[in-house]
């Protein structure tokens, strides 16, 4: 597991920080909290946290706001952010997956679960930090920048988008499905559905321009090397 080990808890209710920060400090995490979304971004920026475990409704800021600000960090490209909700709506998770978040925690919490999952998540993220520079004729993918490169404009990309992008790119012509993406960018043991792969792969293209990740009707997607 990566050597960082601090974990961000952000929540508006004191028991519930209490009863989080009791579980994952018992298992050696170092734990920053705070109370409402202005707190948390203050805090992660001081703090730059692996992972962010992010209640959705907050007073001042709520999680959405929260999660759109962490992204816009560049120091923060690396941090996971999860939120935590008893929300289960599609409508709600597509929101949090369009500020940028990386997987969902449902409520009510489950102490093994919530460790399980935590620790699941920091280790892919070690997993992924090793891997090496993919290079294209037209794109470059620079893991230690995290940032992507198209005919020399540097693009910044969340966590997420990036890992989906070089899952393509590292095979161009290759069609990957659904199933394929979700275990190798969010884990067999992530709870999003396929819709996360939707919105990440159309906010991609937003960003890159929409003849770089081509549709295969019924099958999944592939990386356009023309």
């Amino acid at each position: 597991m990566s050597n960082n080990k601090t974990i961000l808890l952000v929540d508006d209710e004191q028991d519930i920080l209490e009863f989080l920060t009791y579980n994952l400090e018992k298992e050696g995490f170092k734990i920053v909290t705070a109370n409402d979304g202005i707190e948390a971004l203050e805090k992660a920026k001081t703090h730059a946290p692996a992972l962010v475990l992010l209640d959705l409704m907050m007073p001042r800021m709520d999680g959405i706001e929260t999660c759109q600000l962490i992204r816009e960090e560049k120091r923060l490209n690396n941090t996971i952010v999860v939120f935590l909700t008893s929300r289960s709506e599609d409508y709600s998770q597509v929101a949090c997956l369009e500020a940028g978040a990386d997987d969902f925690i449902k409520k009510p919490i489950r102490p093994r679960v919530l460790v399980a999952k935590i620790k699941s998540l920091l280790r892919r993220a070690e997993r992924s930090d090793d891997k090496v520079q993919n290079t294209n004729s037209s794109v470059v993918i620079n893991r230690d920048k995290f940032v992507v490169e198209i005919k020399g404009q540097i693009i910044s990309l969340p966590k997420k988008e990036f890992e989906l992008l070089e899952l393509l790119v590292a095979q161009p012509g290759k069609v990957f499905n659904r199933d394929q993406i979700l275990a190798s960018v969010w884990g067999n043991e992530a709870i999003v559905g396929e819709r996360t792969i939707d919105v990440h792969i159309r906010k991609l293209r937003e960003k890159l321009g929409d003849e770089y990740i081509r549709t295969i009707k019924g099958v999944g997607y592939t990386f356009n090397e023309n």
